[in-house]
C-alpha cells in the first residue's frame, strides 16, 4: 500500500486488478459495507451497488435461528440475482451451532462469503458472550473460528471485531493471530472498544499494529471514514488493505461511488447531490424495499428510519420531515415532497461527517464472572448455552 497518499491520490493504483484478494474472491475496489442491524438488508444493499463497487454485507444473522430456519432469518440471507457476491454475516456463541449454520448455508449455495460478527457492543449481544466480548475467550474464539472454516470448504470466511472489552482488557492482537492460525481469509478492526460503542474517534494507529502482526491475509480497517478523503487517510496511515464502511453509508448510498474513485481511481467518484437528486435516491430506495417486503404500508414503515439521514443538512423544514416519518405508500413520498424546492444546491459540509449512532462511551454488559479468565470454564459454557437460545431469529 503506498503509506503516503493523500486525500487527492488514488491509495491505489487505476487498472490493478484485483485490487484485494479474500480467499478465492477477486474485488475491484477495497471497500466493504459494515453490516447494520435493520439497514443492511436486500433492497439497501442493492442501492448501494447501484452507485459504486464494494462487497455488500447483509445484517447480522444469529446461527441458531439459521439452523431453526426461522422464517424472518432465511428472509434475510436471501440475495438478488443482481448481487455478484453473496456475502453472509453470522453471530454466535457456539462452535458446533456456527458450524452447522455455516454448512446449510454452503450446502444450499446460499452464500459466497461468510463473515463472523466479534465487534458487536450492544448489552442483548455482550452479556451472553457474544460480539465485541467473546475473542477475551481465547479458547472459545478459536473454536468457533476453526468450526466455520471447516463447515465452509472452499468458501472464504472473514471476521469483524473490535480493539476488546475496554483499553484495559484488548484483544485484538491475540485475536488476529488466532484467526490466521484458524485459516480466516481476512481480519477486519473497528478501531474502537466495546465500551466506547460508537462515540469518540476510532484509534487507526490500533489498525497498523493489527496490519503489523497480522501478515498472511489482508487487515481492513473501520472507524470514522465517512468520505473518499477518510478512506485514502486510513489506508496511508495504517497500510491496511481495504477499508469497512458503517454509519458513513447511511442516507448515503452513493459513498461507494467516491470511495471507488478515490481508493482506485476508477468510478463516479465525488457526489455532491442537490435536493432532487436526494428524494429520488430516498424514493428508490423506498421501492425497492416494498419489493423486497412484498408490503407497501411495511416497505414505507421501514423507511421511516432513513428520512433524518437522507435530509441531513438539507433545506427540508420539520412539517416536511414528520410527513416523511408518518409515510404508508410510496405516494406519501411524492405528496410531502413536491412543495420542496428540488433544486437546492448541495448544503456542503452541513450535509457531511458524522451520521448514525454516537452517544457515549458505556460499561460492556459481561456474564457473570467473564474477565476472571481468558479461558472457557465449564460454568461459563453452561452459561452461553443457556443464553443463546433465548437470542431469537434475525
Amino acid at each position: 500500500m503506498n503509506a503516503t497518499a493523500t486525500a487527492t491520490e488514488p491509495a491505489l493504483r487505476p487498472g490493478s486488478r484485483p485490487v484485494l484478494r479474500i480467499g478465492p474472491l477477486e474485488l475491484d475496489s477495497p471497500v466493504l459495507l459494515a453490516p447494520m442491524a435493520g439497514i443492511t438488508n436486500m433492497p439497501f444493499r442493492r442501492l448501494c451497488a447501484e452507485y459504486g463497487r464494494g462487497l455488500y454485507v447483509t445484517e447480522m444473522i444469529t446461527t441458531r435461528a439459521l439452523v431453526a430456519r426461522n422464517p424472518k432469518t432465511m428472509q434475510l440471507i436471501e440475495h438478488h440475482p443482481s448481487e455478484r457476491i453473496r456475502s453472509i454475516q453470522l453471530y454466535g456463541v457456539d462452535p458446533a451451532i456456527v458450524g452447522d449454520a455455516v454448512r446449510i448455508l454452503v450446502e444450499e449455495d446460499r452464500v459466497d462469503h461468510v463473515d463472523l460478527n466479534f465487534g458487536c457492543p450492544v448489552p442483548k449481544v455482550t452479556r451472553k458472550g457474544g460480539g465485541a466480548a467473546l475473542p477475551w475467550k481465547r479458547d472459545l474464539f478459536s473454536g468457533i473460528l476453526r468450526s466455520a472454516v471447516r463447515a465452509a470448504g472452499r468458501v472464504p470466511v472473514t471476521i469483524k471485531m473490535r480493539k476488546g472489552i475496554d483499553d484495559e482488557h484488548l484483544t485484538y492482537l491475540d485475536a488476529g493471530r488466532i484467526a490466521e492460525d484458524a485459516g480466516i481469509a481476512a481480519v477486519a478492526l473497528h478501531a474502537r472498544t466495546c465500551a466506547q460503542h460508537y462515540s469518540g474517534h476510532a484509534d487507526w494507529s490500533a489498525i497498523a499494529r493489527l496490519k503489523e502482526h497480522v501478515t498472511s491475509v489482508p487487515v481492513l480497517g473501520n472507524g470514522d471514514v465517512f468520505d473518499g478523503a477518510d478512506a485514502v487517510r486510513m489506508m496511508g496511515e495504517t497500510g491496511c488493505d481495504g477499508v469497512v464502511v458503517g454509519r458513513g453509508v447511511l442516507g448515503k448510498p452513493w459513498l461507494f461511488g467516491e470511495l471507488q474513485q478515490a481508493l482506485t481511481g476508477t468510478g463516479p467518484g465525488k457526489l455532491e447531490p442537490g435536493l432532487g437528486y436526494v428524494v429520488a435516491a430516498f424514493r428508490r430506495h423506498a421501492e425497492l424495499t416494498v419489493e423486497f417486503l412484498g408490503d407497501e404500508r411495511r416497505g414505507c414503515a421501514d423507511m421511516r428510519k432513513h428520512v433524518a439521514w437522507y435530509f441531513k443538512g438539507y433545506p427540508v423544514g420539520g412539517d416536511v420531515r414528520a410527513r416523511l416519518a408518518r409515510i404508508e405508500r410510496i405516494a406519501d413520498i411524492d405528496a410531502a415532497t413536491q412543495a420542496l424546492d428540488l433544486d437546492a444546491p448541495y448544503p456542503g459540509a452541513a450535509a457531511e461527517g458524522e451520521r448514525g449512532r454516537q452517544g457515549t462511551p458505556k460499561r460492556p454488559h459481561l456474564p457473570d464472572g467473564w474477565l476472571a479468565s481468558r479461558s472457557l470454564s465449564a460454568v461459563d459454557a453452561a452459561q452461553l448455552g443457556e443464553d443463546e437460545s433465548d437470542t431469537g431469529g434475525g
